[in-house]
């Protein structure tokens, strides 16, 4: 069996697809797991769905903003965006069945040696912490609740993890963190705004994988979500949003008999997103 995880999709199948082939994907021998944001902006958001839902237990996909979002749309509590492409996968006869599978993907997962994020972990956080603090968004996600989950998750404050959160606040910074995340203080403060590769950061603010002390160091971390940063292969991290839906690639990581035993496979993208358009 070959592991593969794959970068940001975001509706393009067609991409998604030629990188299977590419592979020799096959549903019965070997395993994938998507690293987030698997619709929007991109084409073809629904087909992506579809095809993750027919491989069953040979592909797990991690929830994303973009995803979030989706769900967000579906149940009323966020206008759409003039970017969205997703107008056509909600109105598809087989939405609810869609978005039911979708609201039921975890937000983090650990498997083969490797943590598995859409963005970003926080300094005080351990592996550990963070499977458990993503199961606490997910069994919301999946209940009668999620209609107020998904009103009240939006906002960046708090910016910075207390133990002591509670309720929708506590609940914000782990989405925050896990499907938002780039750029934090030393002492895990976050930043929103900046999108930028790691040349750019803000001051006083550094990529929440070079924090000084952070917790997952001796883990490997796995995530996508900043296409601007593009691959990078670290004995710690490894970041697989290689801007497909920008006219970059999609990317895949074939995970070998350790963590860091390695291959990286990638099919060109033409661009799927109008220039100027850019936002994660």
């Amino acid at each position: 069996m070959a592991l593969y995880l794959i970068g940001d999709v975001q509706g393009c199948d067609g991409a998604l697809a030629r990188l299977l082939d590419l592979i020799d994907f096959s549903p019965s021998r070997d395993r994938l797991v998507l690293l987030g944001d698997l619709v929007n902006r991109g084409p073809q958001s629904g087909a992506v769905l579809r095809r993750l839902v027919n491989y069953g237990d040979a592909a797990c996909a991690l929830l994303g903003n973009h995803d979030l979002h989706l769900l967000a749309l579906a149940w009323g509590v966020r206008p759409p965006h003039r970017s969205d492409t997703v107008a056509e996968l909600l109105q598809a006869p087989d939405a609810p069945a869609l978005l039911d599978w979708l609201r039921h993907r975890p937000l983090a997962w650990q498997e083969a040696g490797v943590l598995m994020v859409h963005a970003g972990v926080l300094p005080p956080w351990r592996a550990s912490d963070v499977l458990t603090l993503a199961a606490e968004v997910h069994s919301v996600l999946r209940s009668p609740a999620v209609g107020e989950f998904l009103h009240h998750m939006y906002g960046n404050q708090p910016d910075q993890w207390r133990p002591g959160l509670r309720g929708v606040a506590r609940l914000r910074v782990i989405v925050n963190a896990l499907t938002r995340l780039r750029y934090c203080t030393a002492d895990g403060r976050m930043e929103f705004d900046s999108k930028e590769g790691t040349g750019h950061a803000p001051s006083g603010y550094m990529p929440w994988f070079d924090v000084p002390g952070r917790l997952t160091a001796g883990d490997v971390v796995a995530f996508g979500h900043w296409s601007t940063l593009g691959w990078v292969d670290r004995p710690d991290i490894l970041s697989l949003d290689t801007g497909c839906v920008w006219g970059g690639f999609l990317s895949a990581v074939r995970l070998g008999p350790t963590p860091q035993d390695r291959t990286l496979i990638q099919v060109p993208c033409p661009q799927a997103q109008r220039p100027g358009t850019h936002s994660a």
